[in-house]
């Protein structure tokens, strides 16, 4: 058995373009007249002293023998590309240089295909146009497939809202499929941009998904109701796809930055953020390369959390505690993992960078999902991202969530057993996994911000009150067979009935968020 660490698939390699971005985009991100014909071999990520300027950025780069790519001003970070071995070491004798890291391990292959990613049985099969009787407020052909918009009481809460159209949720994943037809209706093509190069190339047909993990993510946020598929929790909002994650499902340092950047000056209200930035999973302070990642990067979400956007992360998917990390067994996770010591002086971003809200996943049966990540000062609140093997039931015969995913892809990255084509020929798939939940959490948010206006931390607290508190259970011995992937620990619960390590504030509520 094994389970995808992000709650989707992994595909071939593809490597994003870099090109010379829009005059509105230039207002965080500046491009280098040469970074698009470089052919420079290793991406750098620069990181001077906060509020220092880069004005000189260009020619000290170039003296070190790189190419700037991208200048993020607000946050004195520099994305760079060279093939020098010593760039990073010239770099950092910079005046007002703090760090200067590659961001990268080189990787020439990838761990675990579409068909290894998920927990591959044969339980379910290929399924066509299912009605959505029995399925509160929600009408679409294949809504009666959705437990999870049942569980968190979506059908309800739309008799309310459904969202605005004013909202707009920038989901920072793989891109998606803007053509999908149950996408198409709310991409916001202006406010979409890939930015897995560290540079922003604007507009969805730029952030088209090349691995399925981010269309399936939009589906859950903002599927239409429009009589066919699925109906996502805030199917009248708007939905950007900032790509980040590449066709293997790799999110580095640079497409992470470019992305927040990107989100908190293009009107984002919230942003969906189901992976971990690699290639570590726990950034150490006390490692120099791994704290100008954490810096660049944390300073990039502050970006946008200072200009209104509330941050909703998962968890992640290795049964790890956050809050009490022993070792990471996992980084760096694009080249051979090496086994390390660790301690709260790490940390896993962004899921655990301040004012963001961590999401743990739960099933059908309202328990955490087997491979849930969790912490008590790590999660926030708790959503469906489904289970396979503890909470299968009637209306979850597989355990998973089903949204939407590219026709071009349902064949390559999403297992035959996930399989799911309605009847007016659009594409679905089955997945689990905290990329599953957090989505959902997003929703719920968008929807909030739609019935009150309230935008960032406001937006935050008001999402974490629309919840059903959750207890930790008395009996954990059900998860046994799942230790944490990290240090092998067993999973344990703490904390109240209030707060806990598993729930968070408790499981989302649809219906508390709009009333």
């Amino acid at each position: 058995m094994s389970v995808s660490r992000r709650g989707g698939s992994r595909g071939t390699a593809v490597l994003g373009a870099v090109a010379v971005v829009a005059a509105a985009a230039l207002a965080t991100g500046v491009a280098s007249a040469d970074a698009s014909t470089t052919g420079a071999s290793s991406t750098y990520l620069v990181v001077y002293k906060e509020k220092t300027s880069t004005s000189g950025a260009g020619s000290a780069v170039a003296a070190a023998g790189g190419q700037v790519v991208a200048t993020y001003a607000p946050i004195s970070v520099v994305v760079a590309r060279s093939a020098s071995p010593d760039f990073a070491a010239k770099m950092r004798k910079v005046k007002g240089v703090e760090g200067a890291v590659a961001t990268t391990r080189f990787a020439s292959a990838i761990d675990g295909g579409a068909v290894s990613a998920d927990t591959a049985d044969t339980s379910t099969t290929t399924q066509t146009g299912t009605n959505g009787n029995g399925v509160a407020g929600l009408n679409d052909s294949l809504s009666g497939l959705q437990w999870d918009m049942t569980q968190i009481k979506v059908g309800e809460a739309h008799a309310i809202s459904t969202g605005d159209p004013s909202v707009l949720v920038g989901d920072i994943d793989t891109g998606l499929d803007y053509t999908h037809p149950d996408l198409a209706p709310n991409v916001d093509s202006g406010a979409s941009a890939n930015c897995v190069s560290g540079l922003a190339v604007p507009g969805a047909a730029a952030a088209a998904d090349d691995n399925g993990h981010g269309t399936h993510t939009a589906g859950t946020i903002a599927a239409a109701a429009n009589g066919l598929g699925i109906v996502g929790v805030a199917p009248s909002i708007k939905i950007a796809g900032i790509k980040a994650g590449n066709a293997d499902g790799y999110f580095f340092p640079e497409a992470v930055v470019c992305a927040f950047m990107w989100a908190g000056s293009h009107g984002v209200d919230v942003t969906n953020n189901s992976y971990f930035a690699d290639p570590w999973l726990f950034n150490c302070r006390n490692d120099a390369d791994q704290r100008a990642i954490w810096t660049a990067e944390r300073r990039a979400i502050k970006y946008a959390q200072n200009n209104g956007v509330l941050v909703v992360a998962a968890e992640g998917n290795q049964a790890d505690d956050l809050s009490h990390p022993t070792q990471d067994a996992t980084s760096p996770d694009d080249t051979t993992p090496v086994l390390r010591d660790i301690s709260n002086a790490c940390a896993v971003v962004p899921t655990e960078v301040p004012g963001v809200v961590g999401v743990s996943a739960t099933g059908n049966k309202q328990m955490k999902s087997f491979y849930s990540s969790y912490g008590i000062s790590a999660v926030d609140v708790a959503a469906p991202g489904g289970d396979s093997i503890l909470q299968t039931t009637a209306a979850a015969p597989n355990g998973r969530v089903l949204s939407t995913w590219p026709a071009s892809l349902l064949t390559t990255t999403c297992l035959a057993a996930r399989r799911v084509v309605d009847a007016s020929g659009a594409t679905y798939c089955y997945q689990q996994g905290t990329s599953m939940a957090s989505p959902h959490a997003a929703g719920v948010a968008a929807l909030i911000a739609s019935v009150t206006g309230k935008s960032g931390g406001a937006l935050s607290a008001a999402l974490q009150n629309a919840v059903n508190p959750m207890p930790c259970p008395t009996d954990v011995s059900m998860y046994a067979f799942f230790p944490a992937l990290d240090n092998g620990a067993p999973q344990t619960c703490e904390g109240t009935l209030a707060q806990n390590s598993w729930f968070g504030a408790g499981e989302i509520d649809a219906l508390k968020a709009v009333g």
